[in-house]
């Protein structure tokens, strides 16, 4: 018997209100979206010589702390130095000039660091309980209140590639920190945004949500959804019930019940799109905020199924195949077995 066709929608162009842009839904381009999968995506092949598995910790860069404290070689979690990092403790930082005309340029000062998830190197980030999960979150949350102590530092990105073709050059578990002395310019952007929201509606823009055929999941503290103007094919955000700025405020029992919730999340994406490549990022404020009552820290996890083109370079407006309904109800209906 034929499979009944999925009814065909228009397209649509939304408004992200978080980062103020637009998205085209382009349903004519893809094939249904329970079709959707990820090509094949082998991982880097560096699994013989891997610096970051245990027993091999005299080859990383500098270890800045590890979890348990007191570990030998029982390690659950190390933050190291980056061995080739983006920008330099090292150099001495230079105040970014005021007003000014023309190119600018001053030293990269900054830190960049890594969290290596696990001692193990078969072991992904969705392999570990909802507690583990949980501890390296607030391994992140422990680096970033360190990195709050250097006066010059006003931004920190937490990021997570995983993937070759998402930017992981390693295939050992692990995330990444960079620490700057500017508030990078999206940024700025998602914080001016959410602030024009406030300022029309009196209420933060996240804790207005209304996620009805957009949620996936939720847990004690946190809710799981597709946003309403996705910028990729079954973009998950994970976003606090209650409102927060920075995600530095997340305290051991909200960690482990968003590891939990992240954990789901990643196996239902591994699942449904055959463990794509993705980037996962926690959006969180800079340490001088002033856009307390606006902005609210959260998680976004982006699939990496299609590539960028041309259109999307020039315009910054996305193209996504898939309608947020549609990719949040297949990702509701997927089922994890315990």
């Amino acid at each position: 018997m034929a499979e009944a066709e999925t009814p065909k929608r228009s397209p649509e162009i939304r408004k992200d209100r978080i980062h103020n842009r637009w998205v085209l839904f382009s349903p004519a381009r893809s094939r249904r979206p329970s079709d959707f999968k990820a090509k094949s995506n082998p991982q880097p092949n560096n699994q013989r010589e891997c610096p970051f598995c245990a027993g091999h910790e005299h080859e990383c860069a500098p270890e800045i702390f590890r979890v348990p404290e007191d570990s030998t070689n029982d390690w659950k979690i190390r933050v190291i130095q980056n061995l080739y990092p983006a920008v330099s403790r090292e150099l001495d930082f230079q105040n970014t000039p005021g007003t000014v005309v023309g190119d600018v340029a001053v030293n990269g000062f900054g830190f960049h660091d890594v969290v290596i998830e696990s001692p193990a190197h078969s072991v992904n980030l969705s392999d570990l309980f909802p507690a583990q999960v949980g501890e390296v979150l607030l391994a992140s949350k422990k680096r970033i209140e360190q990195l709050r102590n250097c006066d010059s530092i006003k931004y920190v990105q937490v990021f997570k590639n995983h993937g070759a073709s998402a930017g992981a050059s390693m295939s050992h578990s692990h995330s990444q920190i960079i620490a700057l002395p500017i508030v990078p310019p999206t940024v700025s952007a998602r914080l001016d945004s959410m602030t024009e929201y406030f300022q029309q509606t009196g209420k933060c823009s996240l804790c207005d949500i209304q996620p009805n055929e957009l949620l996936i999941d939720e847990s004690a503290h946190f809710i799981s959804l597709v946003p309403f103007a996705a910028t990729f094919a079954f973009e998950i955000w994970i976003i606090p019930r209650d409102h927060s700025s920075h995600f530095h405020e997340i305290d051991s029992e909200k960690a482990i019940d968003l590891g939990g919730l992240l954990k789901l999340m990643l196996l239902k994406m591994s699942l449904q799109l055959n463990n794509p490549p993705f980037n996962l990022l926690i959006h969180t404020s800079p340490f001088q905020d002033d856009h307390l009552p606006s902005t609210h820290w959260f998680i976004q996890i982006a699939p990496h199924l299609s590539g960028v083109g041309g259109f999307e370079i020039a315009t910054g407006c996305y193209i996504n195949p898939v309608f947020p309904e549609d990719a949040a109800k297949i990702l509701r209906e997927v089922r994890i077995s315990n």
